[in-house]
């Protein structure tokens, strides 16, 4: 069989700095809307929602929502004598570099100026008719429908009646002071306001927008990503002025902030489809719409014992680490062994074999090394991805999985019908066609066969990301599947452990998700962060993307401690290397020990990095924290029980409780841990202190002791010298006072 492999050349400085500039630019479309003269004015209740529609008064919006419940708060409303709805004509020209996406869009004929002709009620639907103005002079039709989906959600929908044209925008109100929080996972920024962003799920990329790294990483290898790019990107917000807006569509979108006074959301497709939310509270907010996200199942008990060590190397080496943690009494949950199909050398650093079945060769005596772990209640997780590579250069393959896929037809493929191999690093790999029901029933047995037969009690489940948009499936087109191709690979993870009887026990952790996916995976995690201090991609974007996704669903995440990409730079004479230091490590440790997962990672290149068992110093220190995170695990699983049942976050930004002081609003890299715990980590280096907002009520240092007021709007500094972070509970809390208590009966602080 032919087999045509698709890479592509490094760009030019020059379009690179376009593109840049283009994502970073507003081209925000503007319209004007008139109303027939046999329309009026009304009222119209639907459900619990009353939506007036003006038409006889320029000044006043068109449509404006409301609920019942509050009826002076505005949920939704049109710009006054602006277009609401608006369509156009485009060819989008999307092209993948190793699962980074370049997409440029070309708009052929746009259609602003909008007409009102008919509003009628049908079956509890408010339902708008009229005309789009075209710059071609043609017109063509629309209809804009809004329905009762329940007491606290609004459905609407728009559609236009020429399907050529494939672009369709929504144009309503904001207020320059509001604030925009959520779309899923993003890293640089919490506050969207003033931001215009993609939604479209990719590689993150390395840099990130850091300059100069990410043009140097641009002009080698096309992979420096920029601030918006996000595995987990979801077009759902909630606002500062308790308004909530979601799409249940999957092609690409994005969401245009950069006015002050308006929001326009534009879609590739010739129809639009969502929901307004009504809610009082942030918290509210997220429990309406994990109805329809999904949440997530509660986590086993054993995942909170301690720390997961992310270790590689064969059996002999992973035990003798995992000793010398044992021998500092450090708790213990798992052995995360990512390369227990076999390793191999690429450009990149160290990277597995994509064949997933055991190397026995590598982890000789696998089965007595699990069986003696499980006496110590250590459980072993391993590793999995929907790419499978040639092993035609490996030994001891016992089975080839990427001919077995060749030969059954279940890779995606290019449009002429030949396998399609994505570049990773030195080698290509194929991408399992999920649309295709006998590949997914082929897969969840691999699963089975190989991860949960082996023994193992949990994996990640890497990529999702990359479903080239030129690729021809089994069913489906990549325009609409590619945002959702994360959430097919978590939901057949799920169906093999639910099939196999193991739905409760065992764990896979997901770095790309789309809309639905916290009701498929269960757990995320936030990818490959490099192993810097910056807020690009470095330890900060850690925090920022819990904070942010946690508001749209995504309540049960984490990070790898130290970060991940390792890269030598291809400039170190201009800015250095990126080598994770001792005190990067350190710190990203006390991070961690107050999130949902304590789990290290040692990177793509681990002899470059400092590992949390490279000194004396470091083992001590990271045995400690292993253990301050199991001091907690009473209250973690409480607030994973409540993820499980509301949709809410373990970690929260402090606005999600605080949400009418102005103060909270600016926070940026300080979080909260359930309603009781707040949380300042030192994220930049030689730093021995950390300024500290607390809001309203007294609040008590969990490792001195001392009692701190709060005083409006004024932050104060507080000492983190390292092993101290600066963390507090609210004063006379149980959880705060039982947390206390414990790190004090087991000599973790003193009195």
């Amino acid at each position: 069989m032919a087999i045509n492999f698709r890479t592509y050349g490094s760009r030019t400085v020059s379009a690179l700095v376009v593109n840049l500039l283009l994502s970073a630019c507003s081209d925000m479309l503007s319209g004007h809307i008139t109303h027939d003269e046999k329309l009026r004015s009304a009222s119209i209740p639907l459900g619990q929602f009353l939506v007036r529609y003006q038409a006889t008064d320029a000044s006043l919006p068109a449509l404006k929502i409301t609920h019942n419940k509050s009826e002076n708060k505005v949920l939704w409303q049109t710009v006054p004598g602006e277009s609401f709805v608006m369509g156009g004509k485009g060819k989008e020209n999307i092209h993948e570099v190793k699962g980074s996406f370049f997409i440029d869009d070309e708009t052929q004929d746009l259609c602003e100026d909008q007409t009102v002709s008919r509003l009628t009620v049908i079956n509890d639907a408010l339902v708008i008719r009229g005309d789009l103005a075209c710059q071609s002079g043609k017109s063509i039709g629309y209809v804009f429908t809004l329905k009762p989906h329940s007491s606290n959600q609004l459905s609407f929908s728009a559609e236009l009646d020429d399907t050529s044209y494939n672009r369709i925008y929504l144009n309503y109100a904001s207020e320059k002071d509001e604030s925009f929080y959520g779309f899923g996972e993003q890293f640089t920024y919490f506050d969207q306001k003033g931001k215009k962003l993609p939604i479209f799920i990719m590689e993150q990329g390395i840099g990130r927008g850091s300059q100069p790294f990410t043009l140097l990483v641009d002009i080698n290898a096309s992979a420096g990503g920029k601030w918006h790019t996000s595995y987990a990107g979801v077009p759902h917000y909630m606002t500062s002025k308790m308004r909530s807006l979601f799409l249940e569509t999957s092609e690409y979108s994005s969401f245009d902030m950069t006015a002050d006074n308006q929001v326009q959301v534009a879609l590739f497709s010739h129809s639009i489809k969502g929901r307004i939310i009504n809610g009082d509270t942030p918290l509210a907010l997220i429990e309406e719409y994990t109805t329809y996200s999904g949440r997530m199942r509660e986590l086993p008990d054993w995942i909170h014992d301690g720390a997961i060590l992310g270790m590689q190397g064969g059996t002999e080496k992973v035990m003798a680490r995992y000793q010398r943690m044992k021998d500092k009494k450090g708790a213990v949950a798992g052995l995360w062994l990512q390369d227990w199909v076999g390793q191999r050398k690429t450009s990149f650093g160290k990277q597995l074999w994509w064949n997933w079945e055991l190397d026995n060769n590598r982890y000789e005596n696998w089965s007595n090394m699990l069986a003696g772990l499980k006496k110590d209640d250590v459980h072993v997780l391993t590793y999995i991805n929907p790419f499978f590579a040639q092993v035609d250069d490996k030994p001891h393959v016992k089975r080839n999985q990427f001919s077995e896929l060749l030969e059954e037809g279940f890779l995606v493929q290019t449009q002429n019908g030949e396998p399609y191999l994505i570049e990773n690093t030195s080698f290509s790999a194929g991408l399992i066609d999920l649309s295709n029901p006998e590949a997914r029933s082929w897969i969840k047995q691999v699963i089975k066969d190989e991860l949960i037969a082996s023994g193992a009690s949990g994996w990640m489940a890497d990529f999702g990301e990359a479903l080239p948009y030129d690729a021809k499936l089994h069913s489906g087109t990549p325009v609409k599947s590619h945002n959702r191709y994360a959430e097919e690979w978590q939901q057949v993870n799920r169906e093999a452990i639910d099939e196999a009887g193991r739905s409760d026990d065992i764990v896979f952790f997901s770095r790309s998700g789309y809309t639905k996916s916290p009701g498929l995976t269960t757990l995320f995690w936030l990818g490959d962060q490099l192993v810097t201090w910056d807020k690009y991609d470095g330890i900060k974007t850690a925090v920022t993307g819990l904070l942010s996704s946690g508001l749209s669903g995504y309540s049960l995440n984490h990070s790898d401690i130290g970060g991940y990409t390792t890269v030598p730079s291809p400039a170190s004479w201009l800015i250095g290397h990126r080598y994770r230091s001792k005190e990067l490590m350190q710190r990203w440790t006390e991070l961690n020990a107050f999130t949902t997962i304590f789990r290290t990672h040692e990177g793509n290149r681990p002899e470059a990095n400092h590992q949390f068992n490279t000194d004396e110093e470091t083992l001590d220190h990271f045995a400690r924290f292993a253990n301050i995170y199991k001091a907690w695990g009473g209250y973690r699983k409480q607030l994973v029980k409540e993820a499980a049942q509301k949709g809410y976050p373990v970690v929260r930004h402090p606005w999600v409780h605080y949400p009418n002081d102005a103060a909270v609003r600016l926070l940026d890299y300080q979080f909260m841990v359930g309603a009781d715990f707040m949380v300042a980590p030192v994220l930049d280096p030689e730093t021995s202190s950390v300024d500290v907002y607390l809001p309203k009520g007294d609040w008590t240092h969990l490792f001195t002791g001392e009692v701190y007021r709060h005083t409006q709007g004024k932050s104060i500094t507080v000492a983190a010298p390292i092993g101290t972070p600066a963390v507090f509970y609210k004063t006379g809390s149980k959880p705060g006072e039982r947390f206390r208590q414990s790190l004090l009966e087991n000599g973790l602080i003193e009195s």
